[in-house]
């Protein structure tokens, strides 16, 4: 199972914060020994300033709290002290913008500017990354808008505070909030003077961060599949920046565009762009995800494909993002499995279905019936003989012989851009918000 986790992959671009979230996940799965998690743990919390979530840690595994941690937490007490006192009259003037129309709000904005200087107003950003470091997630994303408004968006740190409002937003269990300041994120990476190379590690940096908005609201997984896809015009598709941040950087998010692929309410549309991606990346990437799509689309292997998605409940349990959909993925991709075995059969045992989906036989008919009434899937069920009569012509041998010739342009695609691929550098660092 750890060859299949991903947490170290993915801890590289996230904020520590998010990072201790999926430590905590991890820790109930019995994937690695406690004392490695624990470890880990502490290396984060300590790294972050979670002091009080530091201290409970060792508590709760009955360790000796460390000295220094009791004095780190009257320091920090103290700091706040400092914060709030050097920032009482910043506070206060931004206290009394509330309920001010549009043109009262831009007047008093340029009253504070001009009363405080450009370092007082500075030290509330500071407060702001204080208030996160402890754990005061809405505190945070307060001040951070506060000196939003003080700064402008043409500020040089205004792309930093884009980043800290997101991350503070979402641990305010804010996901409203979050999704917007994610779509104001992306909108700032495609309009910012960046470098082709700044502009790929921001998308990259976007992309794992936004793993928490797809899976985690409602339409979120569609959303993740229409930034990567363009079903309606495949040379788009090819074009599109974070479909090319993935192939450049980070090749393992095909494992979350696969299975949104899979769950998503028009996955026929997107799969033969998807099929397409696998086959190019599989040098670089593969997971028993993955594997399953190219077993069945591209080989058109169904005992590959049935033992690819028993392997797939367990990537599927063990990943974060991902153990919330189990059984819809499993559901579709049951159904992939029987449309593909139709297409090239006129009649099917209901025993070789429910071998092919790893079913029982009953349960095999009973999910053919249901899938016939609700899908109008034109099939019919001999029960007399336990065969599942379909209602169309099988795919012709020449017609499926055109679709794999097809394919060898999608092979060589694949083996010239893996030639053509150049090292890039370490994605810029976004912890705390640099």
């Amino acid at each position: 199972m750890a060859e299949w986790d991903l947490t170290p992959v993915l801890a590289q671009y996230l904020d520590p914060h998010f990072v201790y979230g999926l430590l905590e996940f991890l820790g109930s799965q019995d994937i690695y020994d406690p004392e490695e998690i624990f470890q880990h743990k502490v290396k984060i919390l300590s790294k972050i300033q979670l002091v009080d979530a530091l201290i409970a840690l060792y508590e709760k595994h009955e360790r000796p709290v460390p000295e220094e941690l009791n004095n780190k937490l009257e320091e920090l007490t103290e700091q706040r002290k400092k914060f709030i006192e050097d920032l009482s009259d910043v506070l206060e003037s931004l206290a009394s913008l509330n309920d001010l129309d549009e043109k009262q709000l831009q007047e008093s904005i340029q009253e504070i500017r001009k009363k405080f200087s450009r370092e007082t107003i500075d030290k509330l950003y500071e407060f702001a990354k204080y208030s996160f470091t402890r754990g005061q997630y809405q505190e945070a994303l307060a001040f951070i808008k506060s000196y939003q408004l003080l700064i402008g968006t043409d500020d040089a740190n205004y792309e930093h505070t884009l980043w800290g409002s997101f991350v503070s937003s979402f641990f305010s269990q804010d996901m409203k909030e979050a999704q917007d300041i994610f779509l104001a994120l992306k909108n700032y990476i495609e309009n910012a003077n960046f470098s082709p190379i700044q502009a790929l590690q921001n998308r990259t940096w976007l992309i794992h961060w936004g793993l928490f908005i797809f899976f985690n609201v409602e339409h979120g997984r569609d959303y993740l599949v229409d930034l990567f896809l363009d079903a309606k015009n495949a040379k788009q598709s090819q074009n599109n920046a974070y479909l090319n941040a993935i192939q450049t950087s980070c090749p393992h998010i095909l494992r979350y565009l696969t299975a949104a692929v899979i769950t998503h309410r028009q996955r026929r549309v997107y799969m033969k762009e998807l099929v397409r991606l696998i086959q190019q990346e599989s040098y670089n990437y593969r997971d028993p995800i993955t594997e399953f799509v190219e077993c069945l689309y591209v080989n058109f292997d169904f005992d590959g494909a049935q033992q690819k998605l028993r392997d797939c409940e367990i990537v599927l349990r063990i990943d974060f993002f991902l153990t919330s959909c189990i059984e819809e993925f499993i559901e579709n991709a049951r159904l992939f499995i029987f449309e593909i075995f139709c297409q090239i059969h006129e009649c099917i045992s209901i025993d070789m279905i429910a071998d092919k989906l790893n079913m029982s036989s009953d349960d095999a008919e009973r999910w053919i019936v249901k899938l016939i009434r609700d899908a109008h899937f034109d099939a019919r069920i001999d029960s007399k003989h336990g065969h599942v009569i379909m209602g169309t012509q099988a795919v012709s041998q020449y017609h499926q012989l055109i679709e794999k010739t097809q394919q060898m342009r999608y092979r060589t695609e694949m083996l010239t851009v893996n030639v053509e691929k150049v090292a890039h550098k370490k994605p810029i660092d976004r912890s705390i918000w640099n």
